[in-house]
């Protein structure tokens, strides 16, 4: 039987440092029949060296463009925007199937090319679920960076630059040092907290020292008599971890802020669904993704910042502040999926997710032909 291509590409998101692959699950792919091809990356968390190591191929960085077009592209965060046409099959998340900002123009390419999108949001076992996800640690560094968002807002400042932690351990050490040597009194709602997300969020906000009856775990039982929910207003963290599939009334609103007035407690909103070009954001007090060189944004009241201070988080790459240890466990999660890659054709983790990509795909070439 033939060897199964594969080739890892290079993320260009700035600050990026998670992989698709990391080196232990590389090896294992090449065990079982594969030729891993990993483009050179001094911004990924795992050194060249480290694939080089276990067997794969290292190539030029960036050069996916030229890999043979029967070769799978594997990444983790959408390619840069262009118009260029994509004739090869991709493995990655998109952010293209829930109507986000550009969303036609990022299929469109697809259709240009004749290329193939796997989505991996939309890899899914035979319940439903995904089979791989970073949800536990988004919300573990979002809680994280919520947390560090209110100790500078203390002390009078905004957050700065954020850098990737080399463990857990050190990012909670570094949260409880920021918080004064522990979280104790701080209170925080978590919405979503049977997610992977949730969960996430709540382990880190109980080993920065958070007593349990500070930590109010909401989940649909608790928003089913719909927002905006005062609740929020009360706590100092507010961290939304829930997955949006359909329209829901918001959660908090600019009016809703602006009527709790001065007795407004939540001094910072996390928002690691990032809904932010969603037109169903259920956060729709801010427009802009954050970033970990500019970790927080203003919200506004009236066109102005609200008093007491009130900053989002929407940073759509958490886990990254723990990359090597959030890659790992994604890629071992994604492994029996991409074992399964040679038989994509039959597969139906792959054939479900290749019917739900030429759906949307005839929809953006519709919506692209409709705008012309």
């Amino acid at each position: 039987m033939p060897r199964q291509p594969l080739w890892l590409r290079c993320e260009k998101k700035e600050f990026e440092r998670r992989a698709a692959l990391t080196p232990t699950t590389a090896k294992k792919l090449i065990d079982a029949g594969f030729d891993i091809y990993v483009e050179r990356d001094p911004q990924r968390i795992f050194d060249d060296e480290e694939y080089e190591k276990v067997g794969c191929t290292l190539v030029e960085h960036n050069s996916w463009p030229s890999a043979p077009v029967t070769t799978p592209i594997i990444g983790l965060k959408e390619l840069p925007a262009s118009s260029d046409p994509l004739p090869h099959t991709h493995i990655q998340f998109a952010h293209c199937y829930k109507n986000q900002a550009g969303w036609a123009s990022v299929l469109g390419r697809f259709a240009r090319g004749g290329g193939t999108l796997y989505d991996l949001e939309f890899l899914t076992d035979e319940s439903g679920r995904r089979v791989a996800a970073f949800g536990y640690h988004a919300g573990f560094a979002g809680a994280a960076a919520g947390a560090l968002a209110l100790a500078a807002q203390k002390g009078g400042k905004k957050l700065g630059r954020l850098e990737p932690y080399e463990n857990e351990a050190a990012m909670v050490a570094d949260v409880k040092e920021k918080l004064g040597g522990s979280g104790k009194g701080v209170k925080a709602l978590v919405i979503g907290a049977l997610g992977r997300c949730g969960r996430g969020a709540v382990d880190l906000l109980r080993k920065v020292g958070l007593d349990e009856d500070d930590i109010l775990k909401w989940d649909m039982a608790e928003t089913a008599k719909g927002g905006p929910f005062q609740e929020i207003l009360d706590v100092d963290i507010f961290v939304n971890c829930i997955y949006l599939s359909s329209p829901i009334p918001p959660f908090l609103t600019e009016e809703f802020i602006q009527a709790a007035g001065p007795s407004r407690r939540v001094a910072c909103v996390v928002d690691v669904s990032c809904d932010t070009t969603n037109p169903h954001n259920p956060i729709p007090i801010y427009s802009i993704n954050t970033t970990f060189s500019e970790p927080t944004v203003d919200v506004l009241v009236g066109g102005t910042p609200a008093n007491p201070p009130l900053t989002v988080v929407s940073i759509d790459h958490l886990p990254t502040l723990l990359p090597r240890e959030a890659s790992e466990q994604f890629s071992s999660d994604l492994l029996p999926s991409l074992l399964q890659l040679p038989q994509r054709d039959t597969a139906r983790v792959w054939t479900d997710a290749k019917k739900l990509f030429q759906e949307k795909l005839a929809l953006a070439v519709e919506a692209e032909s409709t705008a012309q």
